[in-house]
């Protein structure tokens, strides 16, 4: 297969050679076309893993990364013990996105619970609120106020 067309009959004819395709290294120069939605629903792309996201959450990225960088690559009830014996404050928002994730994993995608690991875990900045304290002689500074966006992504074991 040459050229791959992400067309509906396109995909139902050739959907074992446009999979390998996909999972397959990439050449910088022939990039494979990204698929929409729709076609990774038809492909069956996405189904090995269960992904959760928190958004707007008033940590800081900074703070939250600490926790996550601990939870990454073990397994799921590994995970659920460092979380929470970690004293920190995002321990709790991690605890709720990955009990969200395994149910996805699980739930929707049909995973076996005893298999899955914590593949990734990671924080973005989310939009920063800004506040402003009175200072001296009438001047005033900015307090930012930070949130972020909390992923986690758990996959089976092989």
């Amino acid at each position: 297969m040459d050229k791959i067309i992400l067309k509906r009959e396109n995909i139902e004819n050739n959907r074992e050679a446009i999979l390998e395709a996909y999972k397959g290294p990439q050449k910088r120069s022939n990039r494979l076309p990204v698929p929409t939605k729709r076609q990774r629903k038809l492909l069956g792309l996405g189904k090995d893993m269960g992904v959760a996201t928190a958004k707007y959450i008033r940590i800081t990225p900074r703070k939250v990364k600490i926790v996550a960088d601990l939870i990454k690559g073990q397994s799921i009830d590994d995970a659920y013990a460092i979380l929470m014996y970690t004293p920190k404050a995002a321990s709790p928002v991690l605890t709720k996105v990955l009990k969200s994730a395994e149910a996805n994993a699980v739930n929707n995608n049909g995973l076996n619970r005893e298999n899955l690991y914590v593949a990734d875990a990671y924080a973005n900045p989310g939009p920063i609120i800004k506040r402003y304290i009175p200072r001296a002689r009438g001047s005033a500074s900015s307090i930012k106020k930070r949130t972020s966006h909390v992923t986690i992504v758990l996959k089976e074991r092989v």
